[in-house]
């Protein structure tokens, strides 16, 4: 146990001593591009967000910088924000599509289903194998309860990132409230064969991450339910 312990404590010794070090070095954009990104990775948003504004002052016709910044706006649950942050990006580079992206999975995330729509349609028009407005067009559809072009838009995705499950998911939940729920099983258990964790009920609360709500998580849940029943028979 000793042992362990004085393993964790090195480790925050080292992790601090690197993050010291970026802070000291940090004189250009770039640098606070890197710190931004690091504190984030950390999940410290606070911080990833002062990094990453200081960033774009210091190059504030950086794109990506400023996208950057809008996100982990977003990750911090200041979608307000983000949305201002990000129509900035867009008014300054309109056919910027990551701007797009990020934009709508805001909309997306504070409920805002028809501008969710409108803004990923329009990346999915500027990009036509963009998977990220796909998918995301395929669970705000969902939302509006607009269940068959909700299936096209996530098998789309689909096809466009076929080693990810999350739009074979949304898909499942689509043909679930549709009516049809022998194909929502059949293409739940596409995702489980993609990625075994679909299995465990216990990990569907992590597609929060990915932009489902907490109802159509529910609707997961009984699907999964299903498939892992008559797996089981």
């Amino acid at each position: 146990m000793l042992k362990f312990t004085q393993i964790i404590f090195t480790c925050l010794l080292l992790n601090f001593a690197f993050t010291a070090k970026l802070v000291k070095a940090a004189t250009t954009a770039s640098d606070y591009r890197q710190l931004g990104l690091f504190y984030r990775q950390q999940g410290r948003y606070s911080p990833a967000i002062e990094a990453m504004q200081e960033s774009v002052v210091l190059d504030p016709k950086n794109i990506m910088g400023r996208v950057n910044l809008g996100w982990t706006l977003h990750l911090a649950g200041r979608e307000e924000d983000a949305a201002t942050t990000l129509l900035q990006v867009i008014y300054q580079k309109p056919l910027f599509v990551p701007a797009y992206n990020a934009l709508g999975i805001v909309y997306l995330v504070e409920g805002n289903l028809p501008a969710a729509v409108i803004v990923h349609t329009w990346a999915a028009i500027l990009k036509p194998d963009d998977e990220i407005a796909y998918y995301n067009l395929s669970l705000a559809l969902h939302r509006l309860q607009i269940y068959k072009t909700a299936i096209i838009c996530a098998n789309r995705a689909a096809i466009l990132e076929p080693h990810n499950p999350h739009p074979i998911v949304a898909s499942a939940i689509a043909y679930w409230d549709l009516g049809d729920q022998k194909m929502a099983k059949r293409v739940y258990a596409k995702a489980i064969n993609l990625d075994s964790r679909y299995r465990d009920r216990s990990f569907l609360t992590n597609l929060r991450q990915a932009a489902f709500s907490s109802s159509q998580i529910q609707t997961v849940d009984i699907i999964a339910s299903k498939v892992i029943s008559t797996s089981l028979q």
